[in-house]
């Protein structure tokens, strides 16, 4: 089907996507966490993620938001599921994580788990955040990450396909992004910020 300059094929149906504006790209190099100061005039924020790797063995990749520069201050509500098959085909799901998600939390969110750092090993993926400067209504975002998981060789590597989503429950404005590991720095990789009108 043609498709216009602003609208993108999403489940045989087409969405308007806006004007996409690469804002800021981070490098990673035994980061602690990176960063982003969020945009005041755009209604959503798309970020990348290009071959996340962790420091560290069985980690997770999570992400905090700020309210006035201070993280840790963003009550969380949200959910978490994942899809995972392991290279010799002997063991594979499709299930909710309970354990993986927040109830009205100012903890980060995972949205990520048991990565392995090994050299073949790293994390793509994406994440969006809507309306982030909005006075009226709390701000929704989500995530879906495809991953590495740390796992026994005997069993070989897995592919996870990780979604998290949720809200910020606050009308206050979300003023920043921040991405870490739980444990240890992110060795390499690049993260993206986009604005969308």
């Amino acid at each position: 089907m043609p498709l216009g300059a602003n609208k993108v094929a999403l489940y045989g149906a087409s969405a308007d996507t806006g004007t996409a504006v690469l804002l800021s790209t981070a490098t990673a190099s035994s980061s602690a966490s990176l960063e982003f100061t969020l945009p005041t005039a755009y209604k959503q924020v798309k970020f990348g993620f290009y071959n996340i790797a962790p420091a560290t063995d069985s980690v997770n990749l999570t992400v905090d938001f700020s309210i006035g520069g201070t993280f840790g201050s963003t009550t969380k509500t949200t959910t978490f599921f994942i899809a995972y098959h392991n290279e010799g085909g002997t063991d594979a799901g499709l299930g909710y994580v309970g354990s993986r998600d927040l109830a009205q939390s100012t903890d980060a969110q995972q949205i990520a788990f048991n990565l392995g750092n090994g050299a073949d090993q790293s994390s793509s993926g994406c994440l969006d955040l809507f309306n982030p400067s909005n006075a009226t209504y709390v701000k929704h975002f989500y995530s879906r990450i495809q991953g590495s998981h740390t796992a026994d060789p005997s069993n070989g590597k897995y592919a996870e396909d990780v979604y998290a989503a949720g809200y910020c429950n606050t009308t206050s404005a979300i003023d920043g992004a921040k991405f870490l590991m739980s444990s240890g720095n992110i060795s390499s990789g690049v993260i993206r910020m986009w604005g969308i009108k």
